[in-house]
Order: structure tokens, then C-alpha cells, then sequence
């Protein structure tokens, strides 16, 4: 039976496009009257951004803590196990920072899947873990009607290199480190249209590990950073531009795509959470000469996307990213104007 299963079948959004869009998040964010956090607590939800970070009593380093879960992505559990748990140790790539720990997060529906498809997931999760250096050290699983699989993580960064979405000053350079097209592509698989080509370049693309690209802006002092996910590649940036108080411009063209991710776009192959970003975004940005479908390309709700991040020293980045081997495409650059605001030139290619 395990061999016959669309896991993606049981999904009612693939991936990170199965979250709340921004729009219905700072809906209820904006209601909850919350305490108080301790001084302790350097970095919460007020930024909007990746994970959590605690001040260490007596120490240089801080705790970070994210979670991150989601519906099949793709329909071989080993490949999703590997990818959630790489999209859940992002968010502490993103801050700077190494993951040490995870919890698992599952759910599953024990009457409609077979449990050694649990256990495939769970063996992907471990093997990306360990190619991280994640202990894995338990979790929690509750049954289901649709299954979910994700992390808790916990990790440490230097206070001193602590990277967060408040810190990009105008001028900065804009650096993006893996292709877009992930949420295109998995809408494709879920909907049978996408090719061989495609699935795999998207497997690769998802199971690639930020740590080499986190190292890369710790060692060149970028300014700030966030990893590409549900939001999509301009909400994510709007978040950064909105808690610095700066805007942008992005260059169409800048960002590489994904194997025919544009042409899925062209033909309608696009999630809810992306068609959610892009009604989103549409106060905050300037589309120019895109079309729609490539508006939609750089709305795109990812899943365990690349490192989006803003450097003064561009030259000293781009060649530390190099240098560690990790693509890397310059993207746009920061510069005062109205927070938030993002400006698009040119065409997507």
C-alpha cells in the first residue's frame, strides 16, 4: 500500500503554503493583549521575525527558539521528513545562529495511512538532522485526519552576531541564496502536472541546508537577514523593510527561478497561500511591467526557501558565499523611503 499512497493526496495546502497567510496573522496577532517579556528576551514576534531569542544569564551567546510544521509537500515521505525538518532548523540559520536540538511535532491519520509511512518520515527527519549535528531528543504526536509533520528547535548564536529583520540600513544590498519556484512546483505535484525534472530540482532545492549560507553572513557582518518561507520572496522582504523603517527596490530578474516555475504560474498551477501573499502585497509594492504570473513568481509561498539577506559590505558577502560555495543571486537594494515599501524594475526572467 505505502508504495501507492499520494501522501500529498491527504493535504489540503502543500508545504509552507498550507500557513495563515500575512494578512489573516497580523489579523490575530493585532487582537492578543500578551505581557510583558522579560529583558532577557532580545528578539519576539513584534519583528515578525524567524525564531525567538533569550539572553544567556552570565555568557556572549543567546537561546533561540522556533517550531515549524506542515501537510505533505511531496508524495515520498522520506523527502518530506528531510524537508520539514531542513525548513524548521532555517529559522535558526537565519538568525546567525546553529541548531543543537529538536523536538518532533506529528500528526497523523492512523485509520487512512499506514504507520511505516510515519516511520519514513521520521527516518527523513533524523537524516537531515544528523547532517546538521540535531539531536533529536522526542516530540509529541496526536492522530490526525491530515497528516503533519515538523520541528521545535533550539539553538545558540553569539549576541554579538545575531542577525534579525530590524537591522537592514538603507543602502544595504539585497542577496538571496536559493531559486524560487517551491511553491509552484509542489502545487504542481499535488495537482500531477509537475515533471521528473521538476520534482527533483525542488527535493534538492528544499533539503539544502542553510548552515553554510549562515556562517557565510556571520563571517562577512551582514546586517540583517530571514529566510524565504510561506510569505513568499517579497513578503518576507516587506517584514525585513517594515520592522528596519526603510523600503526597496528588487530587480525582476534577479532572483533565479525553478524549472518552468514561471510557466506554471502562466498557467494557473498556484496555491491559495501564494494567490493570499500576492492580494497581500498589493499595497505595499510597485509592480511596474510584471504581469501577473510574475507577480505571482515573486509572491510565491516557499517551503524551506533560500537566506534573504541585506549587507552594507556586498563585495565582502558575495565572496564569502562564493567561497563557501553556495549560489547566490543579488537581488535589490535598501534605501530610505516610506517602511515597507518595495519597488520591482524590470521583468522576471
Amino acid at each position: 500500500m505505502s508504495e501507492s499512497v499520494r501522501l500529498t493526496a491527504f493535504s489540503h495546502g502543500a508545504g509552507c503554503a498550507c500557513k495563515l497567510g500575512p494578512a489573516e496573522l497580523a489579523t490575530v496577532m493585532g487582537e492578543l493583549s500578551l505581557p510583558a517579556l522579560p529583558p532577557e528576551v532580545l528578539v519576539s514576534a513584534d519583528t515578525a521575525d524567524d525564531a525567538a531569542a533569550y539572553a544567556l544569564p552570565d555568557s556572549d551567546h543567546v537561546l533561540l527558539a522556533t517550531v515549524d510544521f506542515f501537510t505533505p509537500i511531496v508524495d515520498d515521505p522520506f523527502d518530506w521528513g528531510r524537508i520539514a525538518a531542513a525548513n524548521a532548523m532555517s529559522d535558526v540559520y537565519a538568525m546567525g545562529g546553529r541548531p543543537v536540538m529538536g523536538l518532533n511535532l506529528v500528526s497523523w491519520p492512523v485509520d487512512d495511512l499506514p504507520l511505516e509511512l510515519l516511520g519514513r518520515v521520521l527516518e527523513g527527519g533524523a537524516k537531515i538532522s544528523a547532517e546538521a549535528g540535531l539531536a533529536i531528543a522526542g516530540g509529541h504526536s496526536i492522530t490526525d485526519p491530515e497528516p503533519k509533520y515538523g520541528m521545535a528547535v533550539i539553538g545558540f548564536a553569539e549576541r554579538a552576531s545575531l542577525k534579525t529583520n530590524a537591522t537592514a540600513p538603507p543602502g544595504a544590498r539585497l542577496f538571496l541564496t536559493k531559486p524560487l519556484g517551491l511553491g509552484l512546483i509542489s502545487t504542481a505535484i499535488k495537482r500531477e502536472k509537475a515533471t521528473e525534472e521538476q520534482v527533483r530540482a525542488a527535493v534538492d532545492t528544499m533539503t539544502a541546508l542553510n548552515a553554510a549560507a549562515s556562517e557565510a553572513m556571520v563571517e562577512a557582518g551582514a546586517d540583517a537577514a530571514t529566510d524565504v518561507t510561506g510569505f513568499g520572496l517579497l513578503g518576507h522582504l516587506r517584514e525585513m523593510l517594515a520592522a528596519s523603517e526603510v523600503s526597496a527596490v528588487v530587480d525582476g530578474a534577479g532572483p533565479a527561478l525553478l524549472p518552468g516555475a514561471l510557466e506554471l504560474a502562466q498557467a494557473g498551477v498556484v496555491a491559495g497561500g501564494t494567490r493570499r501573499n500576492h492580494a497581500f502585497l498589493q499595497p505595499f509594492v510597485e509592480w511596474g511591467d510584471l504581469s501577473e504570473p510574475e507577480q505571482i513568481v515573486l509572491a510565491d509561498a516557499q517551503t524551506s526557501g533560500g537566506l534573504l539577506i541585506a549587507a552594507r559590505d556586498g563585495d565582502r558577502l558575495a565572496d564569502t558565499l562564493t567561497r563557501r560555495g553556495i549560489p547566490w543571486r543579488e537581488i535589490g537594494v535598501t534605501e530610505e523611503g516610506p517602511s515597507g515599501r518595495i519597488r520591482v524594475r524590470g521583468r522576471v526572467a
